[in-house]
This record gives C-alpha cells, sequence and structure tokens, in this order.
C-alpha cells in the first residue's frame, strides 16, 4: 500500500501527477524574476536549482535568495536541490559542502523538501535525512543516468534502496537510447508500483523519446512531472500549460 506524501497542501501519490517547476536563475534579480513570472502560472512545487546559483558555495546568499524565493512564492512547497556535475548538474562541491549544504538549507524553514543524490554515499544521504526530517523537511533521494538506461532490476533495486534509507521520494530519472529504453523504465516503475513502493515514487525517462513517461506517471505509477516554465533543466521537460492539460485529460478519463 503506499502512503500519500503531503507538502504545504499537496498530496503526492494520489490523483494526476504533481507538477514541479525549475527555478534555474543565476543571480538574485533573476531568481526574483522567475519567482514573480511563477505566480501566473499553474503548477504545484517549485524546484530551486541552487547549482545554477552564482553564490551557491556562500550560505548566507543562498538563504537571503531562498527567503526572496519564500516571499515571492508563500503557499508553494520550496524543493531545494544541488544537482552534482555528475548527474547532469551545473558544479562540482565537495561532498562535506554539498551535505552541509542541504542540512542547513533544512534547518532554516525556507525549503519544504531537499533532494540528496543515492550515489553520494549512504552515511552521507543518511545524514542529511535525520537533519531534514528532524525539521520537518522531506527528502528527494535521487538518481541520474544522463547517458543510458540501466537494467529494469537495477532501476527497481536503486528504488527499493531509496526507499529503504528513508528517502520520501525515491526519484529515478534516465536517458533512452532506444524505444525499448522508454518501455524498461516504464515497466520498473509499474513493477515498483505494484510490488514494493510504500511510499510515492518520481521517475522519468528523458529526452524527446522519453516524454511519455513524463505524462502516462499516473498509470505507470510516477507521482510528480517535471515542467519548463522559461527554460527547461533537463532534456524533454514539457511545458507546464501543455503538460496540464495531457496530466488532466489523462486524468480525467482514468477516473
Amino acid at each position: 500500500m503506499i502512503h500519500t506524501v503531503t507538502v504545504k497542501d499537496v498530496v503526492l501519490g494520489q490523483g494526476a501527477p504533481k507538477i514541479c517547476v525549475p527555478m534555474v536563475g543565476e543571480t538574485l534579480a533573476q531568481l526574483k524574476e522567475e519567482a514573480e513570472f511563477l505566480k501566473t502560472i499553474d503548477f504545484d512545487i517549485v524546484e530551486w536549482r541552487v547549482d545554477f546559483f552564482e553564490h551557491v558555495e556562500d550560505l548566507e546568499k543562498v538563504t537571503e535568495a531562498a527567503k526572496e524565493i519564500r516571499s515571492i512564492l508563500p503557499e508553494k512547497p520550496i524543493l531545494f536541490t544541488f544537482r552534482s556535475k555528475k548527474e547532469g548538474g551545473e558544479k562540482e562541491i565537495s561532498p562535506e559542502s554539498y551535505i552541509s549544504l542541504n542540512q542547513e538549507m533544512a534547518k532554516t524553514g525556507l525549503v519544504d523538501i531537499v533532494d540528496v543524490e543515492l550515489f553520494t554515499g549512504e552515511e552521507y544521504v543518511k545524514n542529511v535525512i535525520e537533519v531534514a526530517h528532524s525539521n520537518q523537511v522531506r527528502v528527494v533521494i535521487s538518481s541520474h543516468d544522463f547517458d543510458n538506461t540501466p537494467e529494469k532490476e537495477e532501476i527497481i533495486s536503486r528504488l527499493r534502496k531509496m526507499q529503504e534509507l528513508g528517502g520520501d521520494l525515491p526519484k529515478i530519472a534516465v536517458m533512452p537510447n532506444s524505444v525499448a529504453d522508454v518501455l524498461t523504465l516504464l515497466d520498473a516503475t509499474n513493477t515498483m508500483k505494484e510490488q514494493y513502493a510504500d511510499r510515492p515514487i518520481i521517475t522519468m525517462s528523458m529526452a524527446g523519446q522519453g516524454v511519455i513517461s513524463r505524462l502516462a506517471g499516473e498509470i505507470f505509477g510516477s507521482a510528480l512531472t517535471f515542467g519548463a516554465a522559461k527554460k527547461a533543466s533537463a532534456p524533454g521537460q514539457v511545458d507546464v500549460l501543455e503538460l496540464r492539460k495531457v496530466l488532466s485529460l489523462l486524468h480525467s478519463n482514468l477516473s
């Protein structure tokens, strides 16, 4: 049985997949402009991709930016994500700095969810989860493969590991090199949902071939999908307006 996860007023694991929109501003001014723009569109969660931020290694400036984003979007859940270079992000920082950044932001009360990459290391991941949960912050444990799609068993294995470690929202994103790869991701998602998941999971196949996985999560078992508002943060993200239309269309035909 899959238990839902509620963040502010957003319930993950129930109904149509929720829409998460990335913010990728490099400067405080750009982030404020992005946040103001997001007030005009329909989405559920905002992901601050802090690896794009020019002052990401200055905790005081990161906190200041988080305060600005929160003041502009007070009702929206904020997912705080530093995506490492090796998993498709903009920058690389030491594992210690990465863990400290996530822990310190969880303590501020300015973000609702933090993202920690599975392959940072088990102890590091556990440390982030402990601090986040003690501050009522949820945790996405994530894994990204920008070169290929692992075997079905490997996808399921990673998702189960994330669940065992205590992540609230296990997430995997993979790159297809064929239509069969997209089917592998969808099949793994469905098997995880049917046999192992006790919480919402997030899965996607990237780029053009994988777009179907961003749309059909309600059928196969992915609870969150990422849409682009101004600039996409990963290959294959669909415009938010179009995304909502398709998700609603699918949902209305399933219910």
